[in-house]
Parts: structure tokens; sequence; C-alpha cells
């Protein structure tokens, strides 16, 4: 999927307060994210291991919360 951001500049707009608006713009679209999710090749089983791990560790931390009598 491709995106884009981009921002329009008024005649009386400072430029560093659009480039701001575009630096927030790219942010929320989640560009950077994306682009540096997407630099190098990811094996589908490392891809696959990496979400195990990062679901294994929100429960490990949800079950020690649980039994700190923290469970909020």
């Amino acid at each position: 999927m491709i995106r884009i951001a981009y921002v329009k500049v008024g005649d009386d707009e400072i430029l560093e307060k659009a480039i701001k608006r575009f630096k927030r713009q790219v942010e929320k679209e989640g560009i950077i994210r994306e682009w540096k999710k997407r630099e190098y090749f990811e094996k589908p089983s490392t891809i696959k291991n990496r979400k195990n791990k990062a679901l294994q560790r929100k429960q490990d931390k949800k079950t020690r919360k649980a039994q700190n009598g923290r469970g909020y």
C-alpha cells in the first residue's frame, strides 16, 4: 500500500511551521515505521517467531500484574 503525506503551504505561512506539520503527518501515517519494517527482507518464519515472542511477553506481563495484585 502506498501512503502519501502532503501539506498545503499558505502564502503567509512560515516554512518551518509547514515542515513541522509535514513531519507530524508522516508520523501519523506511519510512513517511517513502514519503511524501516520493509528495509530488509524478513523470512516468514522469523516474522512468526517475533510475533509469538511479543505475544508471550505480553501474556507474561499480564500474569505478573495479576499475581502482584495489580490486575487493573
